[in-house]
């Protein structure tokens, strides 16, 4: 027998979910995310600095940005959003460098920002084309890589007053974020 209020989407086998609480107000951690003079100081894994070229908050506006890796390597990267209720949802398409116009994201993300009283849960999930796509993600370092995104957010808002995380990583959901 199924679970009340549980839905299977069928996209758990594409999926990477990772979640985190952080003792910061709703408002703060979601305006490290949408603020490009913020984002910049914690955006992508440990060695990696992020250099925002272009960042249209709002809907169908982009966020064109360069992840430049410890070994030299630039990853441009291009983010469109497609919604966005602050402070307590985003959703984007992540595109690649190389994508044509009309080309389909790499993959989708939603993000939730849940207020818990003065903290926040963040939960991010990212939904590929195929489960091949999601492997290849998870191959490339995407589990490992959100992980520590989401640690240099934990302390780039640590040093703000009373700001400290716990953290939660899965990778697959079974119920949907809408």
């Amino acid at each position: 027998m199924a679970k009340a209020n549980s839905i299977n989407t069928g996209t758990t086998d594409r999926e990477i979910l990772q979640t985190r609480e952080f003792d910061a107000p709703r408002e703060l951690v979601f305006e490290a995310w949408t603020a490009p003079e913020k984002i910049g100081q914690w955006w992508g894994p440990n060695g990696f600095t992020t250099t925002t070229d272009k960042m249209e908050f709002k809907p169908n506006g982009d966020w064109k940005f360069t992840m430049h890796g410890p070994d030299g390597t630039d990853y441009p990267n291009h983010i469109v959003y497609t919604r966005i209720e602050e402070p307590e949802l985003l959703k984007y398409d992540h595109y690649g460098h190389r994508d044509e116009e009309g080309d389909p994201p790499h993959f989708k993300v939603t993000v939730i920002f849940e207020d818990l009283g003065g903290r926040t849960r963040l939960t991010m999930r990212m939904l590929f084309p195929s489960a091949q796509a999601r492997n290849e993600a998870a191959e490339f370092g995407a589990i490992e890589g959100g992980q520590q995104t989401l640690n240099r957010l934990a302390h780039f808002l640590s040093n703000n007053p009373g700001a400290t995380s716990r953290e939660e990583f899965r990778i697959y959901n079974t119920d949907p974020i809408s």
